[in-house]
C-alpha cells in the first residue's frame, strides 16, 4: 500500500463522525437529517440512519463487503450485502446487491478517480468475484 493511500485511510478513520454529519444534513437541508453514521473502510462495513423531513420513523440502510473492481479503463461497484429497516427499501437494495455497476468517471476526473478506486478495490476473492 503506498504512502499516500495509507495517508488517506487514516484521514478517513479519524474524520469524526460529527463532522461528516454535519456537511451531509447541510446537503440534505429539507429533505433529510442524518441522525447517526457508521463507516468502517477496512471491514467494508457502512450504516446510516435517516429521518426524513416529515415522517416519524427514521430510515436504517446497512452497506456490507462493498468495493470498486477496476478492468483497464473501466470501473465497477459491487455491493454483497445490503438491508434496511424498511421492506420497501430491503426489496429495492435487493435488486442492486451482488451484480456489477459501471461507473462513469468524466476523463478529466480519470486520474484522480484512478485513487479512489485504489482506496476501495476488493481486497478478497470473494469481492471480486460477482
Amino acid at each position: 500500500m503506498s504512502f499516500k493511500l495509507s495517508l488517506v485511510k487514516t484521514a478517513i478513520k479519524w474524520t469524526p463522525k460529527k463532522l461528516i454529519s454535519w456537511v451531509a444534513n447541510i446537503i440534505l437541508k429539507d429533505i433529510a437529517e442524518v441522525t447517526e453514521l457508521s463507516f468502517d473502510l477496512d471491514a467494508r462495513t457502512s450504516y446510516v440512519q435517516i429521518q426524513l423531513v416529515g415522517e416519524s420513523e427514521t430510515i436504517d440502510v446497512w452497506l456490507e463487503d462493498f468495493a470498486i473492481i477496476s478492468n483497464e479503463d473501466s470501473y465497477k461497484l459491487v455491493i454483497k450485502q445490503a438491508r434496511s429497516n424498511r421492506i420497501w427499501l430491503g426489496n429495492i437494495l435487493s435488486r442492486i446487491i451482488k451484480k456489477e455497476w459501471d461507473i462513469p468517471v468524466p476523463s478529466q476526473m480519470a486520474s484522480q478517480f484512478e485513487f479512489v478506486a485504489e482506496l476501495f478495490k476488493a481486497e478478497t476473492p470473494e469481492q471480486k468475484a460477482s
